[in-house]
């Protein structure tokens, strides 16, 4: 298996950032095989959506009205309403598994992975791309 951490800058404001490119760039000239993609952090996730016709802020509409930001979560620390940034990956799960074929991501026509960051405390994430061989 070959793995590689990258650092993804995500701001200090709930954002849904395209990992594409950067995903296709590490899977290039690989083969067929599976691409694992990890986000090691406990307020963030990865979702397969299209982007770029609004989804992306659809996105974060519907997790602000499933996830308000307000004082009603017990974990406290961090900005105020925190607390819902640590139940996101149950929402939006941390990691995706997406097939690779002839070097390239098998994605739909409007499908991106997005890196899903409602936490603006930490301005730069990491993301674990891993390929396994088939």
């Amino acid at each position: 298996m070959r793995s590689e951490l990258i650092t993804v800058r995500t701001g200090s404001r709930p954002t849904v950032r395209d990992i594409t490119a950067e995903a296709e760039q590490f899977v290039a000239g690989s083969g067929d095989g599976l691409l694992h993609v990890f986000v090691p952090h406990a307020t963030a996730g990865v979702a397969i959506i299209e982007t770029g016709s609004g989804s992306d802020d659809d996105l974060l509409t519907a997790l602000d009205a499933v996830l308000p930001t307000d004082e009603r979560w017990r974990h406290r620390h961090g900005s105020p309403g925190h607390g819902r940034d640590h139940v996101l990956p149950a929402f939006v799960a941390p990691y995706a598994t997406l097939p690779v074929l002839g070097g390239r991501l098998a994605l739909g026509t409007w499908q991106s992975i997005c890196l899903v960051d409602t936490n603006g405390d930490n301005p730069t994430r990491q993301v674990r791309f891993s390929f396994l061989a088939g």
